[in-house]
């Protein structure tokens, strides 16, 4: 059973000048939030709040004496407003060009605000989880000790736009809008030589198609038992829009200010968040002498890598994890 827990925020204006009433839904795990260093997590694009136990989708990473230890550390994950996790809120944001990133980024920060908290030991988070991480950290810049931006980055490239111009239009023009959606965006979540591998040119011989195709079939099909086609439009909208520099050239600016130690994790076959821009990313800061680390994941599998290659982002953050004598400032 779930526990989702709300926040009310009223007459939120967006960066676009809309005003809306939002409900902001969370849970925690692990240890009060009071009382040890706090972890917030945010989810990728069809992910929601539930990040541990039985059914959390990162339970590999994060519960007891996991890599996000939850006897030691407490777990704060908010939705995504919009996601549809909590009471079908999706259609709420039909008017979803109305909303970027950087709203999304505020949200969470009146959240955090509204429960008190001081200071975050750490932000993780992949794909738009991680470019929400870097909108917040931006947005305050001395709030939190461990920025970890995962498989994502601090700004949509042309590449990112495109693609989401894409799944944009099919999301408005297919007749079968969610499962087309997705089965094109699984061909930038993983790579030819993931499919390869897993498939190789195999025929599924009871459905007297490919594999790959029946893979992709099942993939489109299931999300469309759990997802809301606004929902997808949603947070499809708030993935092309992150940049922190807010779309002018003055990242040096932006990124200065930030106490945190960023911890840039890419993975090296990443078709959607370039290992490229993760670099130049990490060249930049650098030369500002800001406090940062790069560490690649080595897959096939792409983008997903950080949804499947769970051994080695355990060894990566380790040793962020591992000192558990941290106060609660």
């Amino acid at each position: 059973m779930v526990n989702l827990k709300t926040i009310e925020i009223k007459n939120f204006v967006t960066e676009s000048g809309k005003t809306i009433n939002i409900i902001l839904s969370y849970q925690t795990f692990g240890q009060s939030l009071f009382d040890a260093p706090v972890v917030l997590v945010n989810h990728a694009l069809t992910g929601n709040s539930n990040v541990c136990g039985a059914d959390g989708w990162w339970q590999n990473l994060i519960g007891e004496d996991k890599c996000i230890d939850t006897n030691h550390y407490a777990v704060l994950a908010f939705n995504i407003p919009g996601n549809g996790f909590y009471a079908d809120d999706a259609d709420q944001f039909n008017n979803y060009k109305d909303f970027i990133a950087r709203d999304i980024a505020k949200i969470f920060a009146l959240g955090l605000e509204h429960l008190k908290i001081s200071t975050l030991f750490a932000v993780i988070g992949g794909s738009v989880g991680g470019g929400l991480a870097w909108e917040l950290a931006a947005m305050k810049p001395k709030f939190i000790k461990h920025l970890i931006p995962i498989a994502s980055d601090w700004k949509s490239t042309d590449w990112l736009i495109a693609n989401c111009l894409l799944q944009d239009r099919i999301l408005n023009n297919s007749s079968n809008p969610i499962e087309d959606a997705r089965i094109q965006a699984m061909l930038c979540y993983r790579t030819p030589a993931s499919f390869k591998l897993k498939f190789d040119r195999s025929i599924n011989e009871d459905l007297e198609i490919f594999n790959i195709e029946s893979w992709l079939l099942h993939h489109g099909a299931k999300l469309k038992k759990r997802f809301q086609l606004s929902a997808y439009k949603f947070i499809n909208q708030i993935l092309k829009t992150i940049d922190i520099t807010n779309g002018e050239d003055n990242f040096d600016k932006v990124v200065k200010p930030i106490s945190s130690h960023i911890h840039i994790v890419g993975i090296n076959s990443d078709l959607f968040f370039t290992t490229n821009e993760n670099n130049d990313t990490y060249d930049k800061l650098t030369k500002l002498k800001l406090k940062a680390s790069y560490y690649e994941i080595q897959s096939v599998h792409g983008h997903d890598a950080f949804l499947i290659e769970f051994q080695q982002l355990e060894q990566l953050l380790k040793p962020i994890f591992k000192n558990h004598t941290v106060k609660v400032a």
